[in-house]
């Protein structure tokens, strides 16, 4: 990047207040500790700290420039430019940016598994580009801006996360990112306490494709009961994968290893039959494999080069790691949860071998709104169901997963806490050696806490 803050200022409609109009900016951020060379910040109004309280001393520690949304007038030797909204600033910079470069630009959004299709998106393309991809998650109106910062001419394509929680928030991010190309994974109930139905998910989701043009691709999950209605039914080319035989990109001959992996045949539109071997478990992960070589090849990547780089997927932290210590074997999928993704991980579990027993850590499951309570009650159906062992929840919302899975199985055991450390207490006299244990709940419940804890502990 480079750029002056004259030109910032005409980007964001924003005005110079003092400075040098041709100072020079090289970087962005929205991090007061983590000033780049020649970097702009931005001040981002959060619920607990605002960042215009650190504008001056951003300066201070090497800072070029400040954006402002709190100042007329001031006075210094480095540029301070006044907009109206600090994040719409940002957003609008890295729009401008953005558009600078012609290299294909994924998107990859959906209620479950965006960060993982992402990595396996990503990965299929580099056997074919030098490939630039979403760190983490920062898929949101603040992160997918400061991911757009990151492009340069080194890169040959992109992959970007884009997450959304409210009406018109993917409009934004489309308006930042314009993918050519993008992919749904599902349509579940994540957020749906603010857009109230899934029917208003798909809506809002499918404004990812805003900025396509004649030559794009959807991507879409076509066993998903809400997704599958829309190949070939929509102004541009969609691309269906899953196991369904309507899929354009199909998997049969499913079957578990016993390294921990998933062996499949991936069936092609022009009927090419690849074997694929993927180092992690779950239909969820076979679909997004498919995701990732049907993306791959549609971008001119050979498809049996895509599947080898595949092998060499890794699973994200606190998102379905397989763990071991002092004999148990822990699923730590504590990152978030939703009752899909539950679904996905209790699948996940029964497929890990181990000596003793399958268990799940269920925490609260949060932002559902009016569904809550079914959702929870649903979820404790189908982990009763399921097969699993015992069950311990956490959480005022997770009794209700507790009162649904004992309604199911009587028989079962499972323990009710009100918090992490009470839930570790309990599993220090619960669990045996040779027992295989998931860990799950939303975000805000931290039950990666649990997962330190039993692996730290040397009482099982």
């Amino acid at each position: 990047m480079k750029i002056t803050a004259k030109q910032i200022a005409e980007i964001c409609s924003g005005r110079l207040l003092c400075g040098s109009a041709q100072t020079e900016i090289r970087s962005v951020t929205t991090d007061s500790r983590a000033i780049g060379e020649k970097a702009l910040f931005v001040p981002i109004r959060g619920e607990r700290i605002d960042g215009h309280k650190f504008l001056r001393q951003t300066l201070e520690n090497g800072a070029a420039a400040v954006l402002t949304q709190e100042h007329d007038q001031a006075e210094d030797e480095k540029p301070w430019i006044a907009v109206s909204d600090t994040k719409e600033a940002l957003q609008k910079l890295a729009a401008w940016y953005r558009a600078r470069f012609t290299m294909p630009v994924v998107g990859v959004t959906g209620s479950v598994g965006k960060t993982t299709t992402k990595e396996m998106v990503a990965l299929a393309l580099s056997a074919g580009f030098s490939v630039m991809k979403t760190e983490g998650n920062l898929n949101s109106q603040i992160g997918l801006p400061l991911t757009v910062f990151r492009l340069s001419e080194e890169y040959e394509a992109a992959v970007l996360e884009m997450g959304m929680s409210e009406f018109g928030e993917m409009a934004r991010l489309a308006a930042i990112a314009a993918p050519q190309f993008a992919v749904m994974t599902n349509i579940g109930i994540s957020h749906i306490e603010n857009l109230k139905t899934q029917e208003n998910i798909r809506t809002e989701k499918l404004h990812i494709t805003d900025r396509f043009t004649s030559s794009s691709i959807l991507f879409l999950n076509g066993d998903d009961p809400l997704l599958a209605p829309l190949a070939g039914n929509l102004p541009y080319k969609t691309v269906a994968f899953g196991f369904g035989e309507n899929n354009d990109y199909r998997a049969c001959c499913v079957e578990h290893d016993e390294k921990g992996g998933m062996n499949f045949v991936l069936c092609a539109p022009d009927g090419e039959r690849l074997p694929v071997w993927l180092p992690c478990l779950g239909d969820h992960n076979v679909r997004n494999a498919l995701a990732a070589v049907a993306v791959a090849s549609a971008l001119g990547v050979d498809r049996k080069a895509a599947v080898k780089a595949l092998a060499g997927y890794r699973p994200l932290a606190m998102r379905q790691q397989i763990k071991h210590a002092n004999g148990l074997t822990v699923l730590d999928d504590s990152y978030n949860a939703s009752p899909d993704s539950v679904k996905s991980s209790l699948e996940v579990l029964l497929s890990l071998p181990c000596e003793g027993r399958h268990g799940a850590v269920l925490a609260d499951m949060l932002e559902l709104g009016e569904l809550s309570a079914r959702a929870h009650e649903d979820t404790g159906r189908a982990a009763a169901k399921a097969g699993i062992d015992f069950l311990v929840t956490v959480g005022k919302r997770a009794e209700a997963i507790a009162r649904a899975a004992l309604q199911e199985r009587p028989e079962m055991t499972c323990l009710v806490c009100s918090s992490n450390e009470q839930a570790v207490q309990e599993l220090h006299s619960l669990l045996k050696k040779g027992d295989a244990v998931l860990v799950k709940g939303s975000r805000g419940m931290k039950t990666d806490e649990i997962v330190a804890a039993l692996m730290k502990s040397k009482n099982a």
